[in-house]
């Protein structure tokens, strides 16, 4: 039976509200350790939901006890693989259930958890003193949520299912952080089809893996295809017919873009275009786009590109809606919290591993949102757009960056003799702090109260088609220098700044710790 049927797919019609799987009840919690504490806890969190923490799985270094179960719930692997599994396994909580364990050992998982931007839970340590009972009520929290100052925003309504339900949906990016997040939440909803493309095999094997619990490989749920690649992207259009596409495969890493100018605008730039094409072509209902916040303003290559992709579903968008056909709009958020590569996860490895923490400058802020958060714009987008808009969710007030490591230490139990932070200068692109909207852009209420938007902003060329085809023809022959000129002409008072060097420091802590 294909994974894209419905019936191979019940729990579809039993999804929450909030577009999520209502099995099993209470947060997706892992447990650290299999012996005696960790079995007591998990049978005492099964017979009392109201704590509100589900066991889905187990993690214990005993070899002997790799595929067994402990009162149905599975051993999934050792103490090491404790970040891979929080994310394949979906998981909100990671609960320490091991007495006695290293004070060394417990700061470890503790950052490799929150680096996967999952709440830690732990065992008081006078439980292995007293040798009782395990219950529920001695847990206490790391709240990965203080460490930007502001509580999570769901945005998620259940209108969305009205976009989703019994419809082909394409997600394109599918093995990446938010690409897998946005299939998991497509597929609670009820497609008819859901399509997840990527380049990387192995990245759409685990998925699979992840939301069917099958990975046979042998149905049209996965596409592996380049979206550079325009007759491969037509060809996926004409045989699936998405009616919904979400596009979130991008090259994203500034530093590395800043340097490789031409393999950001063949991706972000010309693989949209090959995209938007194939929707406008095919009768696509609706195309979100993923963008960032590095799109307003751009001073970054990866900014530059991502406006332009922006543009592009603009004007095709306006084509559109003249035409009665599709419904085209961008999404624009700032950083996500445990996705591969952010700065969590950054950070916990340097924690663990006893180096120094490297900030580019004391004074850089960022703003930041979890993979939900994220993703359930991304979804109220598809739902409200009208055609032509970037969505912006109300993100707060930026942080600083220096602040959330401090945040960050404190949770894992660490001192101020004990973290190490250097600076290193801001890098040629990057901005001492983001803004959501560009200068020209105006900031629009929506019909949700943490959504803005902003349409047909300013800063984009009279003959936007006639100046990608130079900036293409540049790109595909790798002249870097001229991919730079061609993205100034494109976008008035786009320049890449220089690196900035971090400032003296009498201390390098500034504000203390």
């Amino acid at each position: 039976m294909s994974p894209n049927s419905t019936a191979a797919r019940p729990d579809a019609q039993s999804v929450a509200a909030a577009g999520v799987a209502a099995e099993p009840p209470g947060l997706r919690t892992l447990v650290i350790g299999g012996g005696s504490a960790g079995s007591a806890l998990v049978r005492d969190l099964l017979r009392t939901p109201e704590f509100g923490l589900a066991p889905v799985g187990v993690l214990d270094d005993d070899p002997g006890k790799a595929g067994t179960a402990v009162d149905g719930v599975p051993v999934l692997g050792p103490l090491a693989e404790l970040t891979p599994l929080a994310v394949t396994h979906r998981a909100q909580v990671v609960v320490l259930a091991i007495p006695g364990l290293p004070h060394q050992q417990v700061r470890a998982l503790a950052t490799a958890a929150a680096a996967a931007g999952v709440a830690v839970r732990y065992l008081p340590s006078f439980l292995s003193a007293l040798r009782r009972e395990v219950v529920g009520s001695d847990l206490r929290s790391l709240d990965v949520n203080k460490l930007i100052g502001r509580h999570e925003v769901h945005v998620v309504s259940a209108d969305v299912r009205a976009v989703i339900e019994g419809r082909r949906v394409l997600v394109t990016g599918a093995g990446g952080s938010i690409g897998s997040e946005l299939c998991r939440q497509v597929h609670a909803f009820g497609p008819s089809a859901l399509y997840m493309l990527d380049h990387d095999e192995s990245n759409l094997h685990r998925l699979q893996l992840d939301i069917w619990g099958e990975a046979l490989l042998t149905d049209d749920s996965l596409v592996i295809a380049d979206i550079r690649d325009r007759p491969r992207i037509q060809q996926i259009f004409r045989d699936l017919r998405p009616e919904v596409v979400f596009h979130a495969a991008a090259h994203k890493h500034l530093p590395l873009l800043e340097r490789h100018p031409s393999e950001a605008v063949k991706s972000n730039v010309l693989g949209t275009d090959h995209l938007v094409e194939a929707a406008l072509a095919t009768g696509v209902e609706r195309f979100v786009l993923i963008s960032t916040d590095k799109a307003a303003d751009p001073t970054s290559v990866l900014g530059a590109s991502k406006r332009l992709a922006e543009l592009i579903v603009q004007a095709n968008a306006r084509d559109a809606r003249n035409l009665g056909t599709g419904v085209f709009s961008a999404v624009r958020f700032g950083n996500v919290l445990g996705s591969r590569g952010s700065l969590l996860s950054v950070l916990a490895e340097q924690l663990r591993s006893g180096g120094p923490v490297t900030i580019t400058h004391p004074d850089v802020t960022r703003f930041f949102m979890t993979i939900e958060e994220a993703v359930g714009l991304v979804l109220e987008a598809g739902r409200m757009a009208e055609g032509g808009e970037v969505f912006v969710l109300d993100m707060g007030e930026p942080v600083r960056i220096v602040d959330l490591v401090h945040n960050f230490a404190r949770q894992v139990q660490l001192g101020a003799e004990e973290v190490e932070i250097r600076y290193t200068g801001l890098r040629a692109g990057e901005k001492l702090n983001e803004a959501l909207f560009s200068e020209g852009e105006e900031r629009l209420p929506t019909e949700h109260g943490r959504i803005f938007a902003t349409v047909a902003g300013g800063g984009g060329p009279e003959d936007l088609a006639g100046g990608l085809t130079g900036l293409y023809e540049a790109a595909r022959g790798n002249v870097d220098a001229e991919v730079r000129e061609r993205l100034a002409e494109l976008l008035p008072g786009y320049r890449t700044p220089e690196a900035v060097p971090v400032p003296a420091l009498a201390s390098p802590y500034p504000d203390g710790f």
